[in-house]
């Protein structure tokens, strides 16, 4: 795989932690192993904070458990700032700082599993994590 630079929302983020042979396990093990840079924001780690204990029943961890794990996640990304935009043809306005964080970032796919980002993708470089892992996967 070569080094590529992409966001991954927080779906992605949170279903590739809860499972890992998945393709968004793939994806985030290729990350940590530095086969991929990842740009994330504060606004993606603390949503991922925020949800990650819902799959406590997978994983069992503690909340200091979660926190390290998403610690370590802002080690491992590069982080910036959301452009805050106002686009008109984005259906969930919560969708916002994800696609500002894409933005700012100036990353080559925002990889996500949310149908509403992914319905901009005639307008933006969006992708599923399959269409990712097809184009860069190994």
């Amino acid at each position: 795989m070569s080094q590529i630079c992409i966001v991954l929302d927080t779906n992605v983020l949170l279903s590739g932690t809860a499972y890992p042979s998945s393709i968004p396990g793939k994806i985030v093990s290729a990350w940590r192993n530095g086969s991929i840079e990842v740009i994330l924001s504060e606004y993606i780690l603390d949503e991922l904070h925020r949800v990650l204990p819902r799959l406590n029943h997978r994983l069992g961890w503690s909340n200091m458990e979660i926190r390290d794990f998403v610690d370590s996640l802002a080690f491992l990304a590069d982080l910036v700032e959301p452009i805050q935009i106002s686009d008109p043809i984005l259906r969930d306005k919560a969708d916002q700082p994800v696609l500002g964080t894409f933005l700012a970032a100036n990353a080559k796919y925002l990889v996500t599993g949310d149908k509403d980002l992914l319905a901009l993708s005639v307008y933006y470089p969006i992708i599923t994590p399959a269409d990712f892992w097809q184009l860069h996967g190994k």
